[in-house]
């Protein structure tokens, strides 16, 4: 019997990998001559690096990079030498939770760390760059990273934009002279379910910049900011992307990714499958396991469950989610294959406790869950 692991990180408890390895150990108390198969998932979002990592066995390198405020922080980032791949995200240099709560300002944050990363990647030589944009402190439309590749965000008077979203109310002109020339020779793919414009209402100002400190006036203000952007952007490049669908991400980082570097996006939990090979691990399989923290009616948009069932689904092999909680809607994801649900909690418990007890509470689970297998016949 051939079994595939294949679950996304319990957000605040455990990583994919410690998810993976502990419904393994499950599975393998009822079944254990059966042939286990881990393939740690991710959707693009926190814990993407981790993720692909563990399941194309890459290098973690680390390089100090300017945070989201421009204290210096120790960011890391993946290395896949055979396909000089470089895996980032954006989260480690730029991210949340770098700033505390306290101090988050999405006014002043900026992405220079996220194009300082890009630079140690193209320092090691990467034909292709993959971009997780979750989490993020930002709202400078990506502006910062550029200034790391070498651009030039200039107000009237041709002196440089200071950092942050705002400062772009000043912007008068671009100047791409400088930018390295390596990144000519660079795909870059997006791994990203946000498909917000970068202006407007459905925009990046509007319903993330809360969450990163903004004000209901700042918010008003990065917006308007944000247009003056997107206008002298399209003045230079003949091409206006406010409009199109993940411009929006992180803060109008995804609006940077498209313009200046011609980058793709894909749903983050395909790309990620593509990397850890999970449609191969799944041939032969009898039976996939996947899960996350909640499953609900918004595991169908983008979720790490959706994504594998539909790989499982393909192969024809059936596949089982073990969640957190299962929230609203979860009866629904039998729809795209997921022919059965289960909660890891067995009966009322705290939240805190369910996080500090999550492996052993997994392990259970699967446990169960494998030994109604067993009662099926299956072997």
């Amino acid at each position: 019997m051939k079994v595939v692991i294949a679950p996304d990180s319990f957000k605040e408890s455990l990583s994919a990998e410690a998810v993976a390895a502990a419904l393994a150990e499950g599975v393998r108390k009822a079944f254990p001559n059966a042939e286990i198969v881990t393939v740690p998932m991710a959707d693009g979002g926190e814990g993407t690096l981790s993720a692909v990592l563990a399941s194309a066995r890459g290098e973690l390198r680390y390089s100090r990079v300017s945070g989201p405020l421009g204290t210096e922080v120790m960011a890391s980032w993946g290395w896949l030498a055979d396909t000089r791949t470089a895996v980032i995200e954006m989260a480690e240099a730029s991210g949340l939770h770098l700033v505390p709560a306290g101090q988050r300002d999405a006014t002043r944050t900026s992405t220079y760390g996220t194009g300082q990363l890009i630079q140690a990647a193209l320092q090691a030589g990467a034909h292709r760059i993959i971009m997780g944009f979750g989490g993020s402190a930002t709202n400078d439309g990506g502006v910062g990273m550029l200034q790391a590749l070498g651009a030039k965000f200039l107000c009237e008077s041709g002196i440089e934009l200071p950092p942050g979203g705002l400062a772009l109310q000043q912007l008068a002109g671009v100047d791409l002279a400088g930018m390295d020339s390596r990144l000519q020779d660079v795909q870059f793919e997006v791994a990203c379910d946000v498909d917000n414009p970068l202006t407007g209402e459905k925009g990046a100002s509007h319903v993330f910049g809360p969450q990163k400190g903004a004000t209901p006036s700042q918010v008003v203000e990065l917006d308007s900011a944000l247009g003056i952007y997107v206008d002298v952007v399209a003045n230079l490049m003949g091409k206006d992307e406010r409009n199109s669908p993940g411009t929006g991400a992180a803060g109008g980082t995804g609006f940077a990714a498209k313009a200046f570097l011609d980058a793709s996006f894909r749903p983050g939990v395909q790309l990620i499958a593509e990397l850890a090979g999970l449609a191969e691990a799944v041939e032969g399989a009898n039976l996939v396991i996947t899960g996350e923290g909640k499953l609900d009616r918004q595991t169908f948009f983008g979720k790490t469950p959706a994504g594998v069932a539909a790989v499982a689904k393909a192969a024809g092999v059936p596949t089982i989610a073990i969640a957190g909680t299962l929230g609203e809607g979860y009866q629904q994801l039998r729809e795209i294959g997921i022919c059965a649900a289960f909660s890891i909690t067995a009966g009322p418990m705290s939240l805190e406790h369910a996080c500090s007890n999550a492996a052993e509470l997994l392990r259970d689970r699967a446990f169960d869950v494998m030994s109604v297998w067993a009662l099926s016949g299956a072997r």
